[in-house]
């Protein structure tokens, strides 16, 4: 069966939605140098080790590794998985969970979860719901995996100091290194020496490493979003066959056969040519809906930069924002369609999902009805789409449509790879850094200052 995700820019041409709104051959073609100039920087730097992401899925040692430690915490009855960790260190796992495994996954019962722990994410320092966690998920039944690179998010670690005194309370310091993983910056020379590592060291904790050129929001193939995958039963070597597959059409150096360099090319001309300073993913699967918000961290942080590569100021990139088909068609596309006309859409559609569902003649009473009877959800959500793209076109507005022939950990790691290669891309295009994040820095100093340290 051909598991390749397919890439559809037709609804975002001028074909379909007229000059102003489309991209035309002339903006192609206006691009494809700086496309190809783009490739080759790119390329060099992936060649000098300087940005990681696109090769975490080759390293062998570190898949082997992970799955070793999962198979050895499984083993000892661990009911519940808690992640301590936010932004990249938390969205790639989410939006693997919702994709990967069922729906109301943590509502099955263990059998109903092939024997795998309940997972619970906690992105952030709510303390009704910190608290609610603690209560759900005993000391004893439990791994909490811990996610920093450096040990100074002040989110983390305050959830880390709290699981830790849990952990001593109930189990003893000597148990703590059965129910506590953390996954931080690696000990090499030269490197930053991360907060996690003498905690890790005071209570001999497994530790895994997160590369030192891979950012967070990059981070998913790494143990950040491995481990977890692991503890959970995910395929881990699909997930790479994904990655390869994908890595292969990404590393083309062409405009029209490289789906990453397509796609940065359209969001670019139609943000800075097109007026589309919005990007609007809408995907029509539940399972993909975490996807998006996945998205929307790894292009707002990565474009979204006051100076450029030169040093100028440029405010540059688009607002992402997530929507999900059909869901938001009832409360987002009236302004998607007759408001104002300063998005592009990408719709994520699936071509078969693994399970029908019939809607049965019931409510005789209402004839109205009857052209929903007897046929399939799976029918009608797809008529939802095509229904949302069509009314989308009328209004011209554009669209690109991505496909995943099904939901399985080959395809979703398609999808995220290609996205990551894309971002890499656009940052290119918009001539700025796509590996920092320099504006989210100062509200961290504030915030630490407040707390009465330093800033």
């Amino acid at each position: 069966m051909n598991d390749e995700i397919r890439i559809d820019i037709s609804r975002a041409k001028a074909t379909a939605v007229g000059k102003e709104h489309g991209i035309t051959p002339d903006d192609l073609a206006g691009i494809e140098g700086r496309i190809l100039a783009a490739h080759e920087i790119l390329q060099a730097e992936r060649a000098q080790q300087k940005y990681g992401f696109y090769d975490l899925y080759k390293d062998t040692a570190v898949l082997d590794a992970v799955k070793a430690a999962a198979q050895s915490f499984l083993a000892g009855g661990c009911e519940n998985l808690v992640v301590l960790g936010i932004g990249g260190s938390a969205l790639g796992t989410i939006a693997l969970n919702t994709a990967l495994n069922p729906p109301y996954y943590n509502q099955l019962s263990r059998a109903g979860r092939r024997g795998y722990p309940r997972l619970f994410v906690m992105d952030n320092i709510d303390p009704m719901t910190f608290r609610a966690m603690m209560k759900l998920c005993p000391a004893k039944k439990t791994v909490f995996n811990a996610i920093s690179k450096s040990g100074e998010t002040a989110e983390t670690m305050s959830q880390l100091m709290i699981v830790v005194e849990e952990l001593e309370k109930k189990l003893g310091k000597a148990a703590v290194k059965e129910h506590l993983v953390v996954t931080t910056s690696p000990r090499v020379e030269g490197a930053p020496k991360s907060l996690m590592h003498p905690v890790a060291d005071e209570y001999g904790l497994t530790t895994f490493a997160i590369p030192l050129n891979v950012g967070g929001r990059f981070s998913v193939f790494s143990p950040v979003g491995l481990f977890p995958a692991a503890m959970l039963g995910m395929d881990l070597d699909a997930l790479a066959a994904g990655c390869a597959a994908m890595d292969a059409r990404c590393s083309r150096a062409s405009l029209l056969e490289n789906p990453a360099y397509l796609r940065a090319a359209v969001q670019y001309l139609m943000d800075t040519k097109k007026g589309k300073d919005m990007t609007v993913m809408m995907p029509y699967a539940d399972g993909l809906r975490d996807v998006a918000d996945w998205y929307r961290q790894l292009w707002a942080e990565s474009l979204g930069k006051l100076t450029d590569l030169d040093g100028n100021e440029v405010y540059a990139g688009q607002t992402p924002i997530k929507a999900l088909g059909a869901t938001d068609q009832h409360s987002q596309v009236q302004l998607y369609r007759e408001g104002p006309n300063n998005k592009i859409f990408t719709i994520l559609e699936v071509s078969r999902f693994d399970k029908s569902l019939r809607i049965p003649a019931t409510l005789g009473a209402v004839p109205e009805l009857e052209y929903l009877r007897n046929k399939t959800m799976n029918k009608l959500m797809a008529a939802e789409l095509q229904g949302t793209v069509d009314a989308l076109k009328v209004s011209k507005r554009p669209v690109m449509q991505i496909t995943l022939p099904r939901v399985n950990a080959h395809t979703v790691a398609q999808l995220l790879y290609l996205f990551e290669v894309e971002t890499a891309m656009a940052g290119r295009l918009y001539n700025v850094n796509a590996f920092n994040q320099p504006g989210v820095e100062e509200g961290k100093r504030i915030a630490r200052k407040l707390m009465g340290g330093k800033g």
